[in-house]
């Protein structure tokens, strides 16, 4: 026998509890079922904080939402917030729960706590539905609910492991931007995705309150730009009734600026006192890679005529930072980011085979080896087992620190210690070269980490559970350019020079006892008669012998 109400709570109906419709409520029931901003507006209620229960009148932002997520299966929304973003997603899924039988739904959220919240205030709307528009209920727990027109829906945290092997007609997440840490947001659509490629009908619906330049930030860049199929949704904190000037001055007196600015105007950067202004990481665009593999992604193919330089920073390949390194083509001004590697588990004995690979592609570009902890080995294996050509040495010399070249006498090393006095020099050029339009960075992961970057005491290091391996690589490019020997090699004309020099010092190694004239050339050495001896000056080699 069917039960009226399910585990005696009246406002829920039993599973298969028959039910009677006259002809109004059946053609409102018909109206909600193709209408759900009519559904939400009608039948919904709500908990204000200040009213208690209330029906749900949504503003025009959210009737806007409702309809987006109804006619698109992919949808990204900026929000501020307090803007009612989960309340109008839950009507938006009630909806579809009631009227599309055999549907799944995932709530998700950057924590499970937030994810059940959501799930909870669905579940106070449904319980004040008339019993006319509920479909009985099977399961009502904490975490899920079921009902007997075969749908479910699911709250659980945003992670790899929170749809895998399962099927969903909507995927919804909630805070995406605020995952931490944020590398999970990418391994989750990692493995997501085949469970939205799965179906050619699953929506995917993303709302966040942005927080630096994330993952969410990519996926919205993408979708202002038509890089994606995403429909993007921005609403500002003066659509909401009620918010005004004086609230915003208010808020700020209350908060901060800075919280304001990322919780209520939705700005991407998050961080203080970064190395790079916060005005120009407003202003600098990424853009996607041509080719991705490896963890190398590649954004300019080499140009033959073109010179490149290399810098490594390197990890233990422990999976806690990344073993990184960034190309740059120094042919000509601005610099620029052409390829970048990062991976956090390749071991340090692999990495060198790696650099290897792609520096040669890129016309064996000099490269420059971290070499404070265990970046010493990757340098040595690059220089003696696989004879890589082009590898910058340091020298220490006294007062003047680290200077870039000086040979192979004792105070030489393949690569560079990052002292205080590199890391400083290094930051200070870093900053001239980024803010200044001389290097232009097009790698996403690059940019976030300037973003994070912070000033700490006297130096700059990354902001708490963030990371600035790629950050370092371009603190070091920054201290190589002031190098004499830098701007002596990367000299088009200088460089054509100093490769005759080279060339006439291997002729002369080839010829070490002097000036041989063959009679190929008309030049003719000068004679000088010194002490009754007859010596010739020869000016053309620098060389002057008895005759």
């Amino acid at each position: 026998m069917a039960r009226d109400t399910y585990a005696g709570n009246p406002l829920l109906k039993g599973a298969y509890t028959p039910v009677e419709y006259d002809k109004e409520t059946l053609e409102d029931y018909i109206r909600c079922s193709k209408d759900p901003i009519y559904f939400a507006k009608t039948y919904m209620k709500i908990v204000h904080v200040d009213h208690g229960l209330m029906p749900f009148d949504l503003y025009d932002y959210q009737e806007e939402m409702v309809d987006t997520f109804h006619n698109n299966r992919f949808v990204i929304c900026k929000m501020p917030r307090q803007t009612g973003k989960s309340t109008t997603i839950c009507a938006y899924l009630l909806h579809f729960a009631l009227f599309n039988e055999q549907s799944n739904i995932a709530i998700l959220a950057n924590k499970g706590s937030t994810s059940r919240e959501i799930l909870q205030r669905l579940k106070t709307a449904y319980e004040h539905l008339p019993k006319w528009l509920q479909q009985g209920v099977v399961v009502w727990n904490r975490g899920n609910i079921e009902l007997e027109n075969g749908s479910k829906i699911i709250s659980a945290s945003t992670s790899s492991s929170a749809v895998r092997g399962s099927s969903f007609n909507i995927i919804f997440m909630d805070e995406f931007a605020h995952i931490d840490p944020p590398s999970l947001a990418e391994d989750f659509f990692t493995s997501v995705y085949p469970t939205i490629s799965s179906g050619s009908t699953t929506k995917v619906f993303i709302v966040s309150t942005p927080k630096g330049l994330n993952m969410f930030y990519k996926m919205w860049i993408d979708a202002e730009e038509k890089r994606s199929d995403y429909v993007p949704i921005e609403v500002h904190w003066s659509q909401t009734p009620g918010r005004d000037q004086k609230w915003r001055e208010e808020t700020i007196r209350n908060t901060s600026e800075l919280q304001f600015s990322q919780e209520y105007e939705c700005d991407f950067i998050g961080s203080q006192n970064t190395l790079i202004s916060a005005a120009k990481l407003r202003t600098m665009p990424y853009k996607p890679p041509i080719t991705t593999k490896d963890f190398l992604d590649v954004y300019v193919d080499p140009d033959p005529k073109h010179s490149y330089v290399c810098i490594v920073d390197v990890a233990r390949g422990r999976g806690q930072d990344f073993s990184a390194f960034s190309i740059i083509d120094v042919s000509q001004f601005p610099y620029e980011q052409v390829a970048k590697y990062r991976d956090p588990n390749i071991s340090p004995m692999l990495l060198p085979n790696v650099v290897d690979n792609v520096c040669r592609y890129y016309n064996s570009a000099y490269v420059l080896v971290e070499i404070n902890d265990i970046g010493g080995q990757v340098a040595d294996i690059l220089h003696h087992d696989l004879e890589y050509p082009n590898i910058f040495q340091t020298s220490v010399l006294g007062r003047s620190g680290q200077t870039l070249g000086g040979g192979f006498g004792k105070s030489s090393q393949l690569g560079i210690r990052t002292t205080k006095e590199v890391k400083r020099k290094g930051c200070s050029s870093c900053k001239d070269l980024i803010e200044g339009d001389k290097l232009l960075v097009w790698d996403l992961d690059t940019i976030t980490e300037m973003t994070t970057y912070i000033a700490k005491g006297s130096s700059y290091e990354a902001e708490e559970g963030y990371h600035d391996d790629l950050m370092t690589t371009l603190i070091l490019f920054g201290w190589l350019v002031n190098q004499k020997y830098f701007t002596e090699i990367t000299d088009l004309d200088l460089r054509e020079k100093m490769f005759k020099e080279q060339l006439e010092e291997a002729e002369a190694q080839l010829i070490p006892f002097g000036y041989i004239n063959d009679g190929r050339d008309s030049y003719e050495p000068e004679t000088v008669n010194m002490g009754g001896e007859k010596w010739v000056v020869d000016k053309k080699y620098s060389t002057d012998y008895l005759h």
